[in-house]
């Protein structure tokens, strides 16, 4: 059982028990100060071994410490939001449908649990920048952490004479890594070794131009090799302008980087990596400071990615089709590999945004915080309790986890200050740990389920290829559902980095409501995206507005490049049978014929990855994204055929007439294959051993 504990913030909240209880099968008393006087309440709940969940977040911490107070507590504590996000808006008092599709969806069983990535750091940190202020930042962390630095030039002050903490420097020609693993590849290429120098000055006393600063480097653009400084490092013997150039490597588990321009320039670089332009000066660096003195110990993070190579359409036969995860992922944690003719995805390098899911478009890649068929669940139990509750014209509202969740938690401050209208009644915000990780198959099952809209909130934190590749899935979606019939825009990117912005794009979402099925579906979604897909397809292609007018002709419907469906257009006249784009079709879309020479096609396998126009030495074939709603969508057809060419010798076909007349064509000049060599061109495989062994065995005859 579960036993869920409503409070209305000291009378804050118009909250309606009867109806909130009703939706969710349970009786609600109501509370007003639930964390205070009335915080018994709450350690009887937790002392009965049922589940609990407590509709407040603003108090986590001290129902938290109050769980470790009561003897006896037992139960499983869940929190959920429904002050901000309902309770506290110019709608709350017709915000009880929507705060009982958020109790009910805190009700929910947990996802599964996930794999586990694991880092392990002990604190070895390289410091990149001006020796100066690279020194000033290790003494405020060299007492938690093993600080090296490599020097960047001396800055404006140059390092101290006391010899601190390891110093190198020279030519960086590599960086590269994760918490944990970092790998630097350098070259020392300086005539000054500082292993060997004793700071005591003698070289820039002795240099006529300069050229030396206080990080003990010579500038080569300046020196003028007078050897000045040579001579007087004769007893120290640091430096040495005959000494080769090294290239050195070294790990370290952290790297900050003071430079102007960082060293990993990627919209979300690898965990234990920190750019501070600046150093001290910049405004982020206390937190900067205090994050890098508590990465020492063991780490981990979920493994956001599930992988079915089977169902990669990236490459075959040494052709590369669909890259579009590889492109989307900003934090390059997606590779080519060229050997095995995969993608690689590297867990220590992904952040969890899930874009490369949404754009994959067979579902290869699949999102595992949380899985698509518990995520299903959760969208299917926030529409059917918001319905039952007598809601009307839901709008699901995604949104991250960091960003996108303290704006909404602002607005509805700002509602309760009479500066904002809030969160309106009809608008259910989800929370996902990435604004990026929802894609297609959740959307169009969403609208099945019953939402009229679905909103994707992005705060400014999501990558530029991210809202590319969000807006890309959306023109998909909408164009799907306008071809089936239904009006109106389905499908908004609300773009919102402060709450004013925000709440102007949320009342924008109280107007006239787009059409949607009139009956919502009930399937569950699945593990495979394209299944999911094909569900919410079916169910939406029932009650499409446009399939009323559409019972004699099949239906054909645009879509944009982006599309995961289509069809392929076949040049005849260009094309001759060889069937190279179907050993390269990853998904069975394209299929031969084992009885006659044919090029088949099933519409609802292809993926429009591209490998088959990528693939034929013709030229022949491209893609035509579509989506065909009638039922050859699933049955072959053909889309090419020829005669077959005959043998010469035995009368078995083979080959297709078009082919054979054209290699014939091709090789009639060459040296190679005249006279005899041609004719067995025109044989069967069996046929042209037959005649080489006969001619063979002929001509030994005759030299005999």
């Amino acid at each position: 059982m579960t036993t869920t504990l409503i409070c209305d913030c000291n009378r804050t909240m118009p909250l309606e028990p009867k109806t909130l209880g009703a939706a969710l099968a349970e009786t609600l008393p109501l509370h007003s100060t639930l964390c205070r006087r009335e915080a018994p309440a709450f350690q009887r709940a937790i002392q009965s071994g049922d589940e609990v969940v407590v509709a407040c977040t603003q108090e986590k911490r001290l129902f938290g410490e109050l769980a470790q107070q009561t003897p006896g507590a037992e139960s499983p504590i869940r929190f959920v939001n429904i002050r901000e996000t309902g309770g506290w808006s110019r709608d709350a008092a017709g915000a009880s449908p929507k705060i009982a599709a958020l109790l009910a969806q805190a009700r929910l069983p947990e996802p599964e649990p996930v794999g586990i990535v694991n880092y392990k750091s002990q604190g070895r940190l390289l410091i990149v920048g001006a020796l100066d202020e690279a020194e000033r930042v290790a003494a405020l962390l060299a007492d938690t952490l093993e600080v090296t630095i490599f020097s960047r030039g001396p800055g404006s002050a140059g390092g101290a004479q006391e010899r601190r903490w390891p110093v190198v420097a020279g030519r960086i020609d590599a960086l590269a890594g994760w918490l944990g693993a970092f790998q630097l590849r350098s070259t020392r290429d300086n005539a000054i070794d500082l292993d060997l120098c004793t700071r005591c000055n003698a070289c820039l006393v002795a240099c006529p131009e300069q050229a030396i600063g206080l990080d003990y480097q010579i500038d080569n653009a300046k020196c003028q090799s007078h050897r000045d400084c040579e001579r007087a490092c004769s007893v120290a013997g640091a430096i040495d302008f005959a000494r080769p150039a090294e290239a050195l490597e070294a790990g370290f588990d952290l790297v900050l980087d003071l430079g102007e321009a960082p060293l990993i320039d990627w919209h979300a670089p690898p965990q234990g990596y920190f750019h501070l332009r600046g150093g001290l000066a910049n405004a982020q660096a206390p937190s900067t400071l205090l994050q890098l003195r508590e990465m020492v110990g063991e780490f981990e993070k979920p493994k956001f990615f599930d992988y079915r190579q089977k169902l990669c359409a990236h490459s075959r036969n040494e052709q590369v089709g669909c890259r579009a995860c590889i492109d989307v992922c900003s934090a390059h944690a997606v590779s080519s590999d060229k050997a095995l003719q995969r993608i690689v995805v590297n867990p220590n390098l992904c952040v969890g945004c899930g874009a490369c899911t949404t754009v994959c478009p067979t579902g290869a890649l699949a999102y595992a915080y949380p899985h698509a068929p518990d995520q299903g669940t959760k969208l299917r139990t926030l529409l059917a309790t918001y319905a039952a509750a007598g809601g009307r014209d839901a709008v699901l509202l995604l949104h991250g986890h960091e960003g996108g969740q303290a704006l909404i938690e602002r607005l509805g401050r700002e509602a309760r200050l009479g500066r904002a209208e809030g969160v309106p009644a009809q608008v259910i915000p989800v929370g996902l740990w990435h604004a990026a990780s929802t894609g297609i198959d959740l959307w169009l099952s969403a609208i099945a389920f019953g939402a009229s809209q679905i909103a994707v909130l992005a705060t400014g934190e999501e990558a530029p290829a991210y809202i590319e590749a969000l807006r890309a899935q959306m023109a998909v979606a909408q164009a799907v559902l306008a071809g089936l019939g239904y009006a109106g825009t389905h499908f908004r990117l609300i773009e919102a980095d402060h709450t004013a912005a925000l709440d102007s794009a949320l009342a924008a979402l109280r107007g006239p409501q787009p059409q949607r099925p009139a009956v919502p579906a009930r399937f569950a979604v699945g593990a495979e995206k394209r299944s999911t897909l094909e569900l919410a397809l079916d169910h939406l292609i029932d009650a499409a507005p446009a399939m009323k007018e559409a019972r004699e002709a099949p239906l054909a419907i645009a879509l944009p490049a982006a599309s995961p469906y289509g069809a392929i257009e076949v040049d005849k006249n260009a094309c001759t049978l060889c069937l190279a784009c179907v050993s390269a079709c990853p998904a069975s879309a394209l299929q031969d014929n084992p009885n006659a020479p044919q090029l088949r096609f099933i519409e609802k396998n292809c993926v429009q990855c591209g490998l088959c126009e990528s693939t034929c030495p013709e030229d022949a074939i491209s893609l035509v994204p579509r989506l065909l709603v009638a039922p050859e969508r699933s049955q072959p057809v053909v889309l090419n055929e020829a005669k077959p060419w005959r043998c010469i010798r035995c009368d078995k076909p083979f080959g297709t007439q078009k082919a054979i007349e054209a290699m014939l064509g091709k090789l009639a000049g060459h040296a190679m294959f005249q006279g005899e060599a041609l004719e067995r061109l025109k044989m069967c495989s069996d046929c042209r051993v037959i005649d080489l062994y006969s001619a063979s065995n002929e001509l030994k005859i005759t030299q005999l």
